[in-house]
């Protein structure tokens, strides 16, 4: 029987607004979808927040996570209702690991991401860097309205280290996307084999969620029915 509620985590920088299309594909398939609000100010909180959304929709969940999204699925996935995980070009940290420690030591050649310097002890990204790095693929005017609705990134939700990665007890699946600049395709398909993931791939910028909705949604719908 396939799972008909979905939970989806943005990642840093942005917020569930865009998931939008992503959110109107999965509701014309018949899905309950949460679409996660995060304040992104630490793992914790992110976690709970996610959680409260998993709670409320009631039985069995698929949890998608983009990005720093990955983090926080990684963490909130042991809830009992979840039975299945997809990372969405995301960081899919083992125990003891947080995003911070999976970007410490970046491969020789791979695309710097443009992140200033903390703000009191909030990151920002370059916003004339922004759509160059992060949404390559998306129309220029929503790159933009992307690069100018920031959501601040607390240091804090970086340094979060899982306790008990949700991937080593959940079916997983992973979409890589290969035009990413700000996580490295390679390091993505290493996060995924390490995780046992179902792995897809697809030509996208690392806002392939907003860009390629469709691709998103069908692996999505994917893990719902291959729990």
């Amino acid at each position: 029987m396939s799972i008909k509620n979905v939970v989806l985590v943005h990642g840093g920088f942005v917020d569930g607004s865009g998931w939008a299309r992503v959110y109107a594909r999965l509701r014309k398939a018949g899905f309950n979808v949460a679409v996660v609000q995060n304040p992104t100010t630490s793992l914790a909180d992110d976690v709970a927040t996610t959680r409260q959304a998993i709670t409320k929709l009631g039985g069995p969940v698929v949890l998608v996570g983009h990005s720093y999204g990955g983090a926080v699925i990684t963490e909130a996935g042991t809830d009992p209702n979840v039975k299945a995980l997809v990372y969405i070009t995301a960081f899919a940290p083992d125990k003891g690991e947080s995003v911070q420690t999976l970007i410490a030591d970046p491969p020789p050649g791979a695309p710097v991401p443009p992140i200033l310097p903390p703000q009191n002890g909030f990151l920002f990204l370059d916003r004339d860097k922004f759509a160059a790095s992060f949404a390559a693929d998306v129309p220029a005017d929503e790159g933009e309205f992307m690069a100018d609705s920031q959501v601040p990134w607390g240091v804090n939700a970086l340094a979060g280290a899982i306790t008990d990665p949700a991937w080593r007890h959940k079916p997983s699946w992973y979409l890589v996307a290969t035009d990413d600049r700000m996580i490295p395709p390679a390091a993505q398909r290493q996060m995924a084999q390490r995780a046992g993931a179902t792995v897809a791939e697809a030509q996208g910028s690392h806002a392939i969620y907003v860009s390629r909705p469709d691709v998103v949604a069908q692996i999505i719908e994917q893990a719902a029915a291959r729990h």
